[in-house]
């Protein structure tokens, strides 16, 4: 796959673009804003970090990224939050300025092959169908669906938009490669791990390590079965909005992940029990830094610089 080179877009720490890396491609470089990005970016994939916005980047900066290859993949998975249903209403245009970029860059470029990434919610919206039709219209063949990701492997119960597009044919999406009986649950993935208590480091592993909770949220954990939630808690222990009608929508907050089940789909903030059903199964705190990296099928052996890069790692 050498002759292939890839550039990809809003790259965070790069986990799509190690994906390349790992079945051989060539990763020409990854660009993003957020310069906290690059320690772990370039050395996880041995490549380019450039910091810039991938709204003012024009075609002419990535034909020089590119180089002289002319087996070109141009990959954007732009950040999902403004498409998000968890996310508070904005500007109707401004939400879409990076979608729209993107198909800028696409048009004026014309890679041979495109790929991106999306939360289910951005197919309800007439944006996505114009970026469509307007690949169409430029001659690429679009392949786009919904996936269950844990049908490929992936130990959480999350779903994305996929979308190939490709000037040299249409592009077919996998088979699945688990079912049921095949997937992968949270103690395969993170069971062998050493054990640490909130607020602690593995000294064996700096990315292991927890955030420490008050005394309350240690009380409420502690409260909290496997597979539990704030709901079974003694009253004392419930916040005002769980003591409303309203808070029964707030069910999975403060809540435990299940041993034998699928992780929950991990969100920016993971780590913080507080958050979602983000508490270890068994050990009174939320999940690690290095457990987060793991659900979300990061190698063991990533490597990140410090945790400041926290939120990029978790947004990936």
């Amino acid at each position: 796959m050498k002759a292939w080179t890839v550039v990809d877009l809003f790259c965070g720490i790069g986990g799509l673009a190690h994906g390349f890396v790992q079945e051989g491609f060539n990763v020409s470089a990854g660009i993003d804003l957020d310069d906290t990005c690059k320690y772990a970016f370039e050395s996880n994939n041995h490549s380019r970090f450039v910091q810039r916005n991938v709204e003012l980047l024009t075609s002419s900066e990535l034909v020089q990224i590119f180089g002289q290859s002319r087996r070109r993949i141009l990959v954007g998975c732009a950040p999902c939050q403004p498409f998000s249903k968890y996310t508070v209403a904005e500007s109707e245009d401004r939400k879409w300025h990076l979608l729209r970029s993107f198909l800028r860059l696409i048009i004026q470029l014309r890679p041979e092959i495109v790929s991106m990434e999306n939360v289910p919610e951005l197919e309800k919206h007439v944006i996505f169908h114009d970026f469509v039709e307007a690949l169409e219209e430029h001659g690429y063949n679009v392949t786009e669906c919904i996936v269950d990701t844990w049908r490929y492997g992936v130990p959480q119960t999350r779903r994305r938009l996929v979308l190939f597009a490709s000037r040299l044919g249409r592009i077919s999406i996998l088979s699945p490669t688990h079912n049921g009986r095949r997937q992968k649950t949270v103690r395969s993935v993170i069971g062998r791990l050493e054990k640490i208590a909130a607020g602690e480091n593995s000294e064996s592993d700096p990315l292991h390590c927890a955030r420490s909770l008050t005394d309350l949220n240690l009380r409420r954990i502690r409260s909290t079965p496997e597979g539990g939630d704030w709901r079974d808690w003694h009253p004392s222990l419930r916040l005002k909005c769980h003591k409303k009608a309203s808070g029964k929508r707030y069910e999975a907050i403060y809540g435990r992940m299940s041993w034998d089940r699928l992780a929950p789909t991990l969100t920016t903030h993971c780590c913080g029990i507080g958050n979602g059903r983000f508490g270890h199964p068994e050990q009174d705190r939320g999940i690690s830094l290095r457990e987060a990296a793991l659900l979300q099928t990061f190698p063991s052996r990533l490597r990140k610089n410090g945790l400041r890069d926290l939120g990029s790692l978790q947004s990936q």
